[in-house]
């Protein structure tokens, strides 16, 4: 991988870039680059008046790194220039970060009116270990469909926000710091990054959450701001933590209020550490102290009122006409409401309302696809523990699951009144429905479809195909972690009855079209590998590059190799061995933390010389053993390696790992399934589809049909 160093004080923009005769800018650097080059900086102040031109445009899979471990407090990127976004217009910017490039170690500042530090605009960056201060507005602004990682990053002393997030995007900002600037984080428009542990002290306020955002927060500590810690207004629901995924944030000591709604939903706030007397608006608090932390001291100021609870409707003998519905008139799921309620599937409350905005819960549920459809019952009757006889939604619970639409949990419990997700219930419908046929393809149309789990993938791409899918107000955003309301409950049961024939079609503009599905990478159609890339780019595991590419049939350097492991699996939770330093993996390498995790999960070992050799091809063998090590496959005998055409070239110490592989049906040949091939050099589509049947073998993917599967 070419390393191009620059140095401001001795370097020269005529040199060569080595280590002894650096260039003299950036903006020389960056017209050297390519794909996979690091452009390492020295120490020093790079400006217009040491030759930069701004803004400066990092191109795609080019890092620039600067000390990591000083959060380039020695490295000073200080300028601005004009940048026309295609969302916002004239900008003010510093840096601009295209597709898997990378920016460490570096201190950015831009000073000039309205100025942003680094702009994201619809790209994948990795921005980490970096400090962003003195911005006239913000230190990062991400915008479109951006998918930034940003971590341990320092924002301070920012006049507007330290990060600001509209549009459409996404991402994860993780492990950072926001102290003493404007707003911590101000999260926007449709955003819905996961903002998790992050400290965010001394600002004005922690995080301003506005527009229709939905943001996942998650062990943050928001503390010590001036104003406020979380402020949540206009029609922006934040998720502050739900039963089976707490919250785990811990918001206090903030000057006025902890947390300020200033919307009309109810808030659920679940496992925080979080004084109900220094909230203001409507919050449903549930086990809200963190163990281990302090309980804050009981106050006499009682809480808000909490929101009451949506009685069920199948047991309400009240059944309400559509003219009777008074809250349903102009809603975007009437005409759905109106065909469900025509049919005596769903009614009303006796108060004559629907609350088609209230949540549902799993009885709720399991009540109404009881009562609206009569398949094959599949399974056997289950006695829940927290299902008593006497229960309202008994034998409703009872016949849906028989009927395959709603399973209980392996405790034996039934949680009936747990909330209901939007991808739970899609997955309910179809397997209760018994459809199939989905393509993973379906699902591009999706913009935030990287947060589908990875066990719903065919499920909802069925459910897509099959026109099951009613997303409101974006019809591109499934949003499928959220709590399903009782209008999208009414849509897509009404769409479940129109794809097996017991209900007109209803024309509705927030049905899903799978034919208006995003196109793929350009480079893979007919590929053989097109299936693999395409299911582990929908669960975000790889992805491609700006021009519309995947390159399936480049080769890998052990380093990317570490990277794509990465991004597979949580290696610091694999950890077992103790950190390694190799002598050609300094700290300030674009892949390093990859390597170190990688190793440490023992996918990957160093040499005897003690080197890691990062920019060094991997081949096929060492791919398939890394996966066995990694994962800890064993077997004991090696007579399945008989299948392989080129079983003799296999050296000894490789020869059970490769067994195992076969095994666990991890092996991926092409052209020819029984020649391994395993000095020849891996593909990033040869890796992308081990890595996939991997995922199959532990049950976190579907099987796909290949005949380039090694299957014993």
């Amino acid at each position: 991988m070419p390393i191009i160093y620059v140095n401001p004080a001795i370097g020269s923009d005529k040199a060569a870039g080595t280590q002894s005769a650096p260039l003299k800018t950036i903006t020389k650097a960056l017209e050297r680059a390519q794909f996979g080059t690091i452009i390492q900086l020295a120490a020093g102040t790079y400006s217009a008046a040491n030759g930069e031109r701004f803004p400066l445009i990092v191109p795609s899979g080019v890092s620039i790194i600067g000390d990591e471990a000083k959060k380039g407090s020695n490295i000073i990127i200080e300028g601005s220039g004009e940048f026309i976004s295609p969302t916002f217009s004239r900008q003010n910017i510093t840096i601009r970060l295209e597709n898997e490039s990378q920016l460490r170690g570096i201190t950015v500042s831009n000073r000039a009116t309205s100025g942003t530090a680094v702009w994201v605009e619809s790209t994948n960056p990795t921005i980490a270990n970096n400090t962003f201060t003195k911005s006239e507005r913000e230190g990062i602004f991400i915008t479109g469909t951006a998918q930034p990682i940003i971590a341990n990053n320092i924002f301070t002393e920012n006049l507007g926000n330290g990060i600001s997030l509209v549009r459409n995007a996404k991402g994860e900002i993780r492990g950072n710091i926001f102290k003493k600037t404007g707003y911590g984080l101000a999260i926007g428009e449709k955003a819905a990054p996961l903002v998790r542990e992050n400290q965010i002290s001394e600002n004005r306020v922690g995080i301003v959450i506005n527009g229709e955002s939905r943001p996942v927060l998650r062990k943050n500590i928001i503390e010590k701001n001036l104003q406020d810690g979380i402020v949540v207004t206009m029609k922006s629901l934040p998720d502050l933590g739900w039963r089976q995924d707490p919250g785990g944030n811990i918001i206090r000591e903030n000057r006025q209020y902890d947390l300020q709604n200033a919307t009309s939903n109810v808030l659920v706030s679940v496992g925080n550490l979080l004084n109900p007397a220094r909230v203001k608006g409507l919050v449903d608090f549930a086990n809200n102290e963190i163990p281990g932390e302090p309980t804050p001291s009981p106050t006499p100021i009682p809480p808000p009122p909490k929101p009451t609870p949506a009685p069920s409707p199948i047991p309400i003998p009240v059944p309400a006409p559509p003219a009777g519905l008074k809250d349903i008139n102009g809603h975007w799921a009437q005409v759905f409401i109106q065909r469900m309620v025509e049919k005596g599937l769903i009614s009303g409350f006796p108060d004559g309302m629907y609350k088609p905005e209230y949540s549902i819960t799993r009885a709720e549920y399991a009540a109404m696809v009881a009562k609206t459809f009569q398949v094959e019952r599949k399974k056997a009757a289950i006695a829940f523990k927290d299902i008593p006889e006497n229960y309202w939604a008994a034998a409703a619970i009872r016949k849906a699951t028989e009927m395959g639409f709603i399973a209980g949990f392996p405790d034996g419990t039934f949680r009936p009144k747990d909330n209901l997700t939007r991808v739970q219930a899609l997955v309910s419908l179809v397997n209760g429905l018994g459809l199939v046929g989905g393509n993973p393809n379906s699902l591009f149309v999706y913009s935030d479809r990287a947060l589908i789990p990875s066990y719903a993938i065919d499920e909802i791409a069925t459910a897509t195909e099959k026109r099951l899918v009613v997303n409101y107000p974006q019809v591109n955003r499934l949003n499928p972690m959220r709590g399903i309301t009782r209008a999208e409950v009414a849509a897509i049961v009404y769409q479940g009855l129109v794809a097996i024939g017991k209900a007109e079609a209803i024309s509705s503009p927030y049905i899903v079209n799978s034919g208006s599905a995003l196109p793929i990478f350009s480079d893979i159609q007919n590929h053989w590998a097109s299936e693999f890339i395409t299911a582990l780019a929908i669960q975000g595991v790889v992805s491609g590059f700006s021009d519309g590419t995947f390159q399936p049939d480049t080769t890998m350097t052990r380093a990317q190799y570490a990277a794509f492991l990465a991004r597979s699996f949580d290696l610091k939770q694999m950890a077992k061995q103790p950190v390694v330093n190799f002598t050609d993996v300094p700290a300030n390498l674009w892949a390093a933390e990859a390597i170190k995790d990688a190793c440490r999960a023992k996918f990957l070992t160093g040499f005897p010389d003690g080197t890691f050799r990062p920019n060094e091809n991997i081949s096929r063998l060492q791919v398939i053993v890394s996966l066995v090590n990694g994962l800890g496959l064993t077997t004991e005998s090696t007579e399945i390696l008989q299948v392989l055409e080129d079983c003799n070239q296999l050296p000894e110490w490789a020869k059970k790992p490769v067994a195992a592989a076969l095994t666990h049906k991890l092996v991926v040949n092409y052209p020819n399934r029984w020649r391994l091939n395993p000095n020849q050099y891996a593909t990033r589509a040869e890796v992308t589809a081990m890595l996939y049947q991997q995922r199959v073998s532990v049950g976190a993917s579907a099987q796909i049909s290949s005949p380039y599967i090694v299957a014993v």
